[in-house]
């Protein structure tokens, strides 16, 4: 295999995606989703189903889309963040699960192929994706080491020149549909144990030897366009196919995950503005007791939120792009990927919650855009790093900074951190204080979303100094206030919660009428 790849340079590729513009690429998906969604059949039965259909699959890859992801030395279009994020942008607006199919493709696939494959392998590679349509995916996770991803037990050995993995791994998006993936096992040395770093493999599943076996593919809540499964992994590939990490592979994974929650607001971008349009456009049509719903404070304090997290999202995805252009290891930088991933994705379900609110029971329907999106959105705030998770994260990396800083004050930190500067004399008051080193987890998990919001107020702040709309900048620091404010009064409770033991003893409620 690995004398078949070497035998494809750069120089012959097929350059068909040279040959195209970003926005014809763009206005060629935008013309397939309105004939596969619309004018052929209906998304709102299509996205019913488990799975899309070959043709409708195959009609949206013909516009090469994913050629947006790929850089122009291997035929593509060169990869730019800001085309990614609008490309997921573009997607979501009509349907989530082709979004995230997107997203997979490039941010848990493409990117990392291409900044720690072997150029040998590269090359064939790309072109499968750009003349085949090939699709890729990645496996982390496992049965028992969801979160706990240094914790994983596929291994690799290696023998006569080939990498041996063998173990089990699920909720891997794209499972029985990708061409290729890349993997994480941790070595086993000879006497059986498992050493501490992770290994990235790429994975061929059209190769004699490296296919996977789909034990099971999950009836999932949601997202049902799109296969999760559990995986049995026993499979052998070249050495080439072993990915090369600047220093160690957990750093490297660092910053492969980093980078793909940097780009989350891409998916959230389309999906939020939908929500918002598909709020406005009811309330606007809809009277109840002869008054429009648009009349009523509530109707309208909903709607800001949607515009709120619309305006954060397009400071994220402005952020991101200029991010991801410049920074080129993003495995030191998880404070601010945690807080644009969580923060983003709490604001997607959010947004879906108020729209389905808004509109009422005919959106309470999986066939309606609006029930799809409550459910569609939901694991969002689960994979690639659970929100909560995320969270403590954050305060946890703050702390660090500020011990090193010799800083025990929020505000005075906030005040001098890159991410907060422009934000923190918003937040004075209630973040003057002294932090605890030793709080709780639930109070970790609180700042964490108080510190996620803040850097969110601090990317709107830098969307305002490029001029976009004062009443939006206005509009959406005003809600993140409220936001702070009221987290900050969790924070502040200091009653500790526990369980009761034997709840259920003496507290039937019959027995007291």
């Amino acid at each position: 295999m690995a004398s078949i790849l070497s035998e494809i340079a750069p120089s012959q590729l097929n350059n068909k995606g040279n040959n195209m513009s970003f926005t014809a690429v763009i206005n060629d998906l935008k013309a397939k989703m309105k004939l596969v969604f619309h004018d052929r059949d209906k998304i709102d039965k299509l996205e019913t189903e488990r799975g899309l259909p070959p043709f409708v699959l195959q009609e949206i890859m013909s516009v090469n889309p994913l050629s947006v992801c790929i850089r122009k030395e291997y035929g593509g279009l060169g990869a730019k963040p800001n085309e990614i994020l609008q490309l997921l942008s573009t997607a979501s607006y009509e349907s989530l699960p082709l979004c995230l199919t997107f997203g997979i493709n490039s941010a848990l696939f493409l990117q990392p192929f291409d900044k720690y494959g072997l150029e040998e392998v590269k090359a064939p590679v790309f072109k499968r994706f750009l003349e085949e349509q090939a699709m890729g995916g990645l496996m982390i996770t496992e049965p028992s080491f969801g979160s706990d991803a240094l914790n994983m037990q596929t291994t690799h050995t290696k023998k006569d020149g080939l990498y041996h993995l063998k173990g089990t791994k699920h909720w891997a998006g794209l499972t029985g549909w990708a061409d290729f993936w890349l993997m994480t096992a941790r070595k086993q040395n000879d006497r059986g144990d498992l050493e501490r770093d992770i290994d990235f493999f790429l994975i061929d599943n059209n190769v004699p030897g490296q296919g996977i076996v789909v034990e099971e593919i999950f009836k999932t809540l949601g997202l049902y366009s799109i296969p999760y499964g559990r995986n049995r992994i026993d499979l052998e590939v070249p050495t080439a196919h072993k990915l090369q990490p600047q220093t160690t592979g957990i750093k490297m994974m660092l910053d492969l995950l980093h980078s793909s929650r940097m780009q989350f607001p891409g998916m959230g971008m389309g999906f939020i503005k939908r929500m918002l349009d598909e709020a406005l456009t009811h309330c606007s049509q809809r009277f109840v007791g002869g008054r429009s719903l648009l009349s009523y404070d509530q109707v309208q304090h909903r709607l800001s939120q949607l515009q709120a997290w619309y305006t954060v999202c397009t400071a994220m995805c402005v952020n991101s792009s200029e991010k991801l252009s410049t920074l080129k290891d993003l495995a030191p930088h998880g404070i601010e990927a945690n807080a644009v991933k969580s923060v983003i994705t709490d604001f997607m379900q959010e947004a879906a919650q108020s729209a389905m609110q808004l509109i009422g029971a005919k959106s309470y329907k999986q066939n309606h855009i609006v029930g799809r999106a409550t459910t569609d959105s939901r694991p969002f705030q689960i994979f690639e790093g659970s929100n909560d998770i995320l969270y403590a994260q954050i305060t946890e990396g703050l702390m660090k900074l500020m011990k090193r800083a010799k800083e025990n004050n929020v505000f005075r930190f906030l005040r001098a951190f890159k991410l907060t500067d422009k934000a923190a004399d918003y937040v004075k008051d209630p973040m003057s204080f002294n932090i605890d080193m030793d709080m709780s987890q639930r109070k970790i998990i609180y700042m964490g979303k108080v510190i996620g919001r803040i850097i969110s107020i601090n990317q709107v702040l830098n969307l305002a100094q490029k001029g976009y709309r004062k009443d939006l900048i206005e509009g959406a620091t005003t809600i993140l206030l409220q936001d702070i404010s009221k987290l900050m009064a969790g924070f502040s409770y200091n009653n500790k919660s526990s369980v009761i033991e034997g709840y259920d003893e003496n507290s039937d409620w019959f027995q007291f009428v």
